[in-house]
């Protein structure tokens, strides 16, 4: 059943005749004609009396009629609101990000987003890489920022921004050098983070280095590290997102030999993204450029 039949019967049985449904579609009437004929043909049924009087619906037609209009009706509906979402005045984007980049990279730019399209609903999820990735996978979310590398085939990543390792130490009364040496690092008891993908990054690069790292504790949450170091309870190494804000007493510094951390945000290659969601990644791919 074509949508066009049913507006061409609607507009015959609201013009009153077959002429000036033609006149008010622009289109000719045998047009029309042709629209009712195969409308009544496919349902098997007749619709219209027609006569000097011009065309009327049968008892039947009007119940057809009522329902007609419901089906045009949910049409523009449709329309408008794939319309509103075409001129990002609605839709939604869901983002999932670890807790660091969420609390420093990302309210900016929703707030920038959400200034220039007011109508468009943004979500903000906290949660661990596999997580996101996963739920990225599963549809539960649009984008995801993640540390990269990561082997992922079905996700389209863009690397928008980069974050230092540094040396999170305790205040002390004589002066910490600047820059420190591996020396000045190793006289240290380090508090790291348990289960994180860092913690390795930073094993290896002391490893690479021919140093020890001496772990006094490990820690699940950056935020009581960090009190930890204000307390005087050891040193701690974090990318600098993760290690904000920093207490007066405690000192931050590079390490001897630059580490970063490289954080991406993710997308589904394959999936049907709405222009809502593809002007929030284009923006993020934007950061870098």
């Amino acid at each position: 059943m074509e949508l066009f039949h049913l507006k061409v019967f609607e507009t015959v049985v609201r013009a009153g005749s077959f002429s000036h449904a033609a006149l008010e579609l622009g289109i000719s009437q045998s047009a029309v004609s042709r629209a009712i004929a195969s409308l009544e043909d496919e349902l098997r049924v007749c619709l219209l009396s027609r006569g000097r009087f011009g065309a009327r619906p049968t008892r039947l037609g009007e119940r057809v009629l009522h329902l007609s209009q419901q089906i045009l009706d949910l049409r523009q509906q449709i329309e408008t609101e794939v319309d509103r979402e075409l001129k990002l005045q609605g839709g939604r984007v869901r983002l999932a990000s670890f807790r660091s980049a969420a609390t420093h990279l990302l309210p900016p730019l929703i707030a920038h987003f959400s200034q220039r399209f007011p109508g468009v609903e943004i979500s903000l999820q906290e949660a661990d890489p596999q997580t996101i990735v996963r739920n990225l996978r599963q549809s539960d979310v649009d984008i995801g920022i993640i540390p990269l590398p990561r082997q992922t085939e079905d996700l389209d990543i863009w690397e928008i921004a980069r974050d230092e390792f540094v040396a999170l130490l305790p205040k002390a009364q004589t002066p910490i050098p600047d820059p420190l040496s591996w020396g000045d690092l190793n006289r240290y008891t380090f508090i790291l983070l348990n289960y994180a993908e860092c913690t390795t990054v930073v094993q290896d690069h002391w490893k690479n280095w021919g140093q020890t790292l001496r772990v006094g504790y490990q820690i699940t949450q950056d935020s009581t590290i960090v009190s930890m170091v204000s307390q005087g309870l050891g040193a701690a190494i974090l990318p600098k997102l993760a290690a904000l804000p920093i207490p007066e007493n405690v000192c931050i510094r590079s390490l001897p030999v630059p580490l970063e951390r490289r954080i991406g945000a993710a997308i589904v290659s394959q999936a049907m993204h709405s222009p809502a969601v593809l002007t929030f990644w284009n923006m993020l791919r934007d950061v870098m450029d």
